[in-house]
């Protein structure tokens, strides 16, 4: 009875598992960028962007993925960021909304600078806005530091099925002025223009240190597996 009862879970529960899967997309993607470029500041000093990432989407709203890219952080060790993250996105009549979280991890650094961020969307046609709150322990890892990061995103089709999209973001908190040793707050910038894979942009902030124009060029292949 108790082998005939083991069977009978262990049959339900890979049917479920496989209920569960046939409700749902993988997908994977690869970019080359020729900047890597978070919240306005260069991840790789200015020079080219490998990355990659393994996305799994269900018929729920669930969602889970990974994406890695090569970065270089000058005297500091890492040389590669590695990202795990998970949400639920859904619509309320005419909104569109996602709540998140993500992991980024720098697994070869001789410290640990890992942080983590817990994010939420909401979504109008073009237009969207974005609120997230990141957290990471010093490295004594007696005390944590935050930042607040609040952007706005509007989104056009234009000729020939090209996107053109415009941003602003502000960083708020501790870990602004631990990372970039300037005030507590900066404001980002930038518009892109994309086509078949195919992207440009030009990025900006408003901190002393980097308040010159970058213009990159990328191309990204999204594939169903």
């Amino acid at each position: 009875m108790n082998k005939l009862k083991y069977i009978s879970t262990l049959a339900l529960s890979l049917t479920s598992i496989a209920s569960f899967t046939s409700h749902a997309e993988i997908s994977a993607n690869i970019a080359v960028d020729s900047n890597y470029y978070w919240r306005g500041i260069s991840q790789t000093q200015d020079a080219t962007a490998v990355s990659g990432g393994l996305d799994y989407n269900h018929d729920s709203g669930f969602y889970a993925g990974t994406w890695a890219s090569n970065i270089d952080f000058g005297d500091m060790s890492p040389s590669y960021e590695l990202d795990f993250y998970a949400g639920y996105s859904g619509t309320s009549g005419d909104i569109n909304y996602d709540l998140g979280y993500i992991y980024y991890a720098y697994p070869d650094a001789n410290n640990n600078i890992d942080f983590s961020e817990v994010y939420g969307e909401l979504a109008w046609q073009w237009l969207s806005g974005k609120l997230s709150y990141l957290s990471h322990a010093q490295s004594d890892a007696t005390t944590e530091e935050d930042m607040l990061y609040v952007e706005l995103n509007a989104q056009f089709e234009i000729l020939n099925q090209t996107e053109l999209a415009f941003h602003i973001g502000h960083s708020s908190g501790d870990t602004v002025s631990e990372w970039y040793g300037e005030d507590d707050s900066y404001l980002d910038y930038g518009v892109s223009m994309s086509k078949s894979g195919f992207t440009f942009r030009l990025t900006k902030t408003d901190l002393s240190a980097n308040d010159d124009i970058k213009v990159s060029v990328g191309y990204s292949l999204d594939f169903d597996l």
